[in-house]
């Protein structure tokens, strides 16, 4: 087989390989949340909403998106939400379309501070009037270790980088001031 022939091969096995692949990759999901892994069903007012979450079970400092979704779509309808901690502080923000899942409202890439039952208080007002709702929701401690053990571990090698350079400088600083005095 010449040199020409197998080179042939090679491009024409390279060409197969990458054709299977595309052909054996996952398709895009139809519903863009389609990893809501956890659903809970809250009755604000006289609108159902079904809530989803994208972890389950929830867990301090742990990104997640949420979703609301009341029946009948989110149409003619606006709200609030706010999120009460365990220690009662409140953060309330108006209900808005997820970022990537337009047909309902949802929060994108949030996170609970802390571990402890959570409050979520739906305020709805639409067509067949306003309703207000709570779903407790408990949170897990944080995963992993300590936060402040975390940031030690991860700085680590900026500190190490920061004596290195100083080393670095100190020394050459003064072999260059010696060079130059004589």
């Amino acid at each position: 087989m010449t040199v020409h022939n197998r080179l042939r091969a090679m491009v024409a096995m390279l060409c197969a390989v990458a054709a299977l692949s595309i052909g054996a990759a996952p398709g895009a999901a139809a519903d863009p949340l389609d990893y809501v892994v956890h659903t809970e069903h809250v009755q604000v007012g006289p609108y159902p909403v079904t809530v989803g979450f994208t972890v389950w079970p929830l867990r301090a400092m742990q990104s997640l998106d949420f979703t609301f979704e009341p029946d009948g779509g989110i149409a003619r309808k606006s709200g609030t939400i706010a999120a009460i901690a365990p220690d009662g502080r409140e953060d309330a923000d108006r209900l808005s379309r997820h970022p990537r899942n337009r047909d309902v409202w949802g929060l994108d890439v949030e996170s609970l501070d802390s571990s402890g039952t959570w409050t979520l208080r739906f305020t709805i007002d639409g067509p067949q009037g306003e309703g207000t709702a709570d779903l407790a929701v408990d949170v897990l401690k944080q995963p992993g270790p300590p936060l402040a053990l975390s940031w030690l571990i991860g700085l680590m090698p900026l500190a190490l980088t920061l004596v290195f350079f100083a080393v670095v400088w100190i020394r050459t600083g003064r072999r260059r001031n010696a060079d130059t005095s004589s």
